[in-house]
């Protein structure tokens, strides 16, 4: 009986060891501009780094909005391991823009956020038109490709599932022995 709960606790901490990193979402740790940074001139792209990989889907999003509410965010995002990209158009008028963004994270589960930054000095830049930033070309279009090496949620759920299965086989054999043992203990 020993045996058996052992195996079954060992297979609980396996399982378990194996599903935390299924469990973690992706966390937001830098962006360029930084977040409520102040910036002279409009950056011609912007850029979000992620402290694990970000997977290449066309979920990916991100959407810049001017003082005025224009779309400032055009082009087609890349992802590129744990750093997403979209290009900006040159921006126009001084004042806080809003950066949302909307990424598939590494487990499998989408996760959204908000930051900003200030432009100081006004640019010379328009708005986006509202068919120009959904057109396929727009900024809510995710290029395709990605260079991420993270391992899909599936291979951690089949792991656990083969652990669960390995660790029931052996309970269930060291039961049998134990019981046998017991058996032949009595006949003598």
């Amino acid at each position: 009986m020993r045996g058996v709960l052992v195996a079954l606790a060992l297979t609980a901490v396996a399982v378990l060891g194996t599903a935390t990193p299924a469990l973690a979402h992706n966390v937001l740790i830098s962006s360029d501009p930084a977040n409520g940074s102040s910036v002279a001139a409009g950056p011609a792209k912007l850029s979000l780094t992620f402290d694990q990989y970000v997977q290449g889907a066309d979920v990916n999003q991100i959407a810049v909005t001017g003082p005025g509410g224009g779309q400032w965010a055009e082009g087609p995002i890349t992802v590129v391991n744990n750093v997403i990209s979209a290009p900006l158009r040159p921006l126009g008028p001084a004042g806080k823009y809003t950066v949302g963004y909307r990424v598939l994270s590494a487990d499998g589960h989408p996760v959204t956020g908000e930051l900003t930054f200030t432009l100081t000095t006004a640019g010379t830049g328009t708005p986006a038109t509202v068919d120009a930033a959904r057109s396929p070309g727009g900024s809510a279009q995710a290029a395709p490709e990605s260079s991420s090496t993270g391992v899909p949620i599936w291979v951690w759920i089949a792991g656990a599932v083969v652990l669960l299965a390995i660790g029931l086989t052996v309970a269930l054999r060291s039961g049998s022995n134990v019981s046998q043992e017991n058996t032949a203990e009595k006949k003598q």
